[in-house]
């Protein structure tokens, strides 16, 4: 019975949510949408259960609020660089410029988490990732200092990372 229902519905929370979405996109409770929500949220997870990555495990919560909080101070110190740098342009200090970041992180999620805390970080994205993993190509909006750039990825998020998935 639990393989049925496992079977009809492989993420509960997630079809629980579409749903919710649904009617509320929709503004409705007609039965009408109420059906064909139901049937999106039964189709959609299991349509797209091969995209998703494997399932969270959060070894460290605490690490993982630290990483948060230590994500935040980054984010508004680096907004305020971005925006003095578009104030006053002439203020800009080193050219923009591409960094190698050797990789030791190898869990789909933690890397996921990674891309996303660069991605969030003004004056920083992702620009590749080797296939085998082992290595992010970063662009930096101002790079002085290739070295001092892959040490503050590898010891501000990375190996807090490691510790939150690994």
């Amino acid at each position: 019975m639990k393989r049925i229902a496992r079977a009809l519905l492989p993420s509960p929370m997630l079809s629980l949510a579409l749903l919710a979405l649904w009617l509320l996109l929709n503004r409705s409770l007609g039965a009408g949408h109420v059906v064909l929500g139901t049937l999106l949220a039964l189709a959609i997870p299991r349509l797209t259960a091969g995209l998703r990555p494997l399932p969270v495990r959060l070894r460290s919560p605490w690490a993982a609020l630290r990483l948060a909080a230590t994500v935040f101070g980054d984010t508004v110190q680096s907004n305020l660089a971005v925006v003095r740098l578009l104030l006053r342009p002439g203020t800009r200090r080193h050219p923009a410029g591409f960094v190698r970041i050797p990789l030791d992180v190898r869990d789909p999620n933690a890397l996921a988490t990674l891309a996303t805390i660069v991605c969030i970080t003004p004056g920083t994205a992702w620009a590749e990732l080797a296939l085998d993993r082992s290595a992010l190509l970063l662009h930096v909006l101002e790079l002085d200092d290739p070295d001092a750039v892959t040490a503050h990825i590898k010891q501000r998020y990375e190996r807090p990372l490691m510790e939150i998935f690994e």
